[in-house]
């Protein structure tokens, strides 16, 4: 029997999201994808790296922080698969894409506290910028994900914040 020499991936795919729809959506979990990352790495140094009279509380806040932002990251890239794109997966790739920098130095635990908020938030926006996309292709899942995306990214937000007051 001969081969097939028909490279095409198979069928095409109708999910009732235009293609194009499809690739500014995956575009844009991309930046959430690697803003997740950025987010989970510098949680992750930070609990590894935290110092001083929080210590304790910060390096067990940190483990709970980073573990579910490590979970979250295969649940966006899986969704961006779904949509029939390749999800990033380098450090090349993430630094292009993401809206986040960490920093490079040890900072002191409140600089670590204040540099996770502003992160958080960071990572929010990027969520909360890709509504009105998913909305107008009626792209349900991807909103869903967003939906609790945006609510453990504002409650860590809130939760890290009320370290800093007084």
């Amino acid at each position: 029997m001969k081969k097939s020499t028909n490279k095409s991936a198979g069928p095409a795919m109708d999910i009732g999201i235009s293609a194009d729809d499809r690739a500014e959506i995956a575009a844009g979990l991309s930046r959430l994808l690697a803003d997740s990352f950025t987010l989970y790495l510098m949680t992750h140094n930070f609990h590894w790296n935290v110092k001083g009279p929080m210590f304790n509380t910060l390096h067990v806040m940190f483990m709970g922080q980073y573990t579910e932002q490590w979970n979250a990251l295969d649940v966006i890239a899986e969704r961006i698969r779904a949509l029939g794109h390749p999800a990033p997966g380098s450090f090349a790739a993430f630094a292009k894409l993401a809206s986040i920098e960490a920093p490079d130095e040890v900072p002191t635990a409140t600089e670590m506290i204040r540099l996770l908020v502003a992160a958080q938030e960071a990572t929010a926006r990027t969520a909360r910028g890709l509504f009105p996309l998913v909305d107008k292709a009626s792209d349900q899942p991807t909103a869903d994900l967003l939906t609790q995306r945006l609510e453990v990214h504002e409650k860590t937000a809130w939760m890290l914040r009320s370290l800093l007051e007084e």
